[in-house]
């Protein structure tokens, strides 16, 4: 066996807390010494040239430089890189060799996330960047009464979108998701107080309680999403229950670099979660990125918190959960409707969790049903694929997934992430709407 401090080691990478504490993290010599350091391992390497446009960017700053080296790079181009990362890890997670434990200590990702955060507290970036990220309050005023005709209306329009193009750098080709008028969290108000379990949901033999944390876009984007999480969850005997608050997890003003904002929504959400947490529930939130802001970003942000370590540890992906209750043999397999040929995109902030093909387990538990795993970045990010800058990189990422959907032809195709199964959907010459494999798996059910 290699041993792990070296290339080809079989030991688990390991993360190290983000130290935004340390002074030194916000050392702009420091940190340049630091980018200059990974950015010559990094071209050395090249084996992530085909994971996102940061490391083309990077390597095209090598080649364009008088030395054809890293030290040839104007630091002032280093930001150029930096803004091309939206940290979806793939690069930690399944290519780098020089992960910790390797003496190299490289991790992409948090240096890029380290570098947002200087150039965020240096006041270098834009009111589309603050506005775009600001997902709560966004969903918050565009769910209103009139407000939300303007909005719906105003995203489809071919007028509004150029002017948001030029004004703010919304490119006017990308697709923006509508706004409901009744979010999750009002449609399912009675969860949220849930003093008598038995009135307000259909469980019969419930033994156990879930606390669903909505998410910013299942909440106002796609609510029909949390429909099917609850009812999927009720028809298996588990009680669901909302947080007496939430706010956005924080990850869209993580990737801005904003880490006071994270820290002021850290501070709304977890004591309300961690409340969850002692009453015995497990946690779960229907978007990827959520999960894991949850699972591993606060908690590296903030080692030492014991609130954010135990909401950590009982926070779950849906379908982990739902793998979960079929090895204690308590899952429901009374299936409806066969699905057949399903086209699955993993999405990256799932691959991150380490937790398996746990989706793909559970869909194949469905008579007459095939999945298949597509294990490439969607592109979209959530904020990369609307910038005027950058929709382009976004939908050529996507293309190698749009390819072995197109090949694969499938009854039903989606992600665990839905912004990235709606990107994928836009990159689709058909009609084929993109489903939500929890949706799949009510419909399979035949859950009204």
């Amino acid at each position: 066996m290699a041993e792990q401090g070296r290339e080809g080691g079989l030991g688990a990478p390991t993360r190290h807390p983000l130290n935004q504490d340390d002074p030194k993290f916000w050392d702009v010599t420091d940190l340049n010494q630091e980018l200059e350091r990974v950015y010559d391992i990094c071209h050395g390497c090249r084996r992530c040239v085909s994971l996102c446009n940061a490391f083309p960017t990077l390597f095209d700053l090598v080649d364009a430089s008088p030395t054809l080296e890293v030290d040839g790079i104007p630091k002032a181009d280093y930001t150029k890189v930096v803004d091309q990362c939206y940290l979806c890890d793939l690069c930690y997670l399944t290519k780098c060799p020089y992960v910790p434990p390797h003496e190299w200590n490289v991790d992409f990702p948090h240096l890029m996330l380290r570098a947002k955060a200087v150039k965020f507290k240096q006041g270098d970036t834009n009111l589309r960047d603050n506005l775009i990220t600001s997902t709560d309050l966004i969903g918050k005023l565009a769910s209103q009464p009139v407000i939300n005709t303007l909005v719906n209306a105003g995203n489809k329009n071919k007028t509004i979108r150029g002017l948001l193009d030029k004004t703010l750098g919304i490119h006017q080709d990308a697709a923006l998701p509508s706004y409901h008028r009744q979010p999750a969290r009002k449609r399912h108000a009675s969860l949220t107080y849930n003093a008598a379990p038995a009135k307000t949901q259909k469980v019969a033999t419930s033994t156990e309680t879930v606390t669903l944390f909505t998410t910013c876009y299942c909440n106002y984007n796609e609510p029909a999403i949390i429909d099917s999480v609850i009812k999927v969850l009720q028809h298996n005997n588990i009680a669901v229950e909302l947080p007496e608050r939430e706010h956005c997890c924080g990850m869209p003003k993580l990737e801005l670099g904003d880490l006071k904002t994270v820290t002021m929504l850290k501070d709304l959400n977890i004591p309300a979660l961690y409340a969850k947490v002692q009453k015995g529930h497990a946690l779960i939130a229907a978007v990827p990125s959520c999960v894991l802001m949850f699972k591993q970003e606060l908690p590296l942000m903030f080692p030492n918190d014991a609130q954010v370590q135990a909401v950590a540890k009982a926070f779950h992906d849906p379908f982990e959960y739902l793998h979960k209750l079929h090895k204690q043999g308590k899952l429901n397999l009374d299936f409806k409707l066969a699905l057949g040929n399903v086209s699955y995109h993993v999405a990256c902030h799932q691959r991150v969790q380490n937790i398996g093909p746990k989706t793909r387990q559970i869909l194949e538990l469905i008579p007459d049903t095939t999945v298949k795993n597509i294990e490439r970045c969607s592109g979209h990010d959530g904020t990369y694929g609307v910038k005027s800058e950058t929709l382009e990189f976004a939908n050529k990422i996507a293309r190698p997934i749009v390819k072995q959907i197109t090949d694969q032809a499938p009854d039903y195709y989606g992600s665990d992430c839905p912004v990235a199964g709606k990107h994928i959907e836009n990159n689709l010459n058909t009609d084929q709407k993109a489903i939500h494999p929890i949706d799949l798996l009510r419909l399979a059910y035949g859950l009204v």
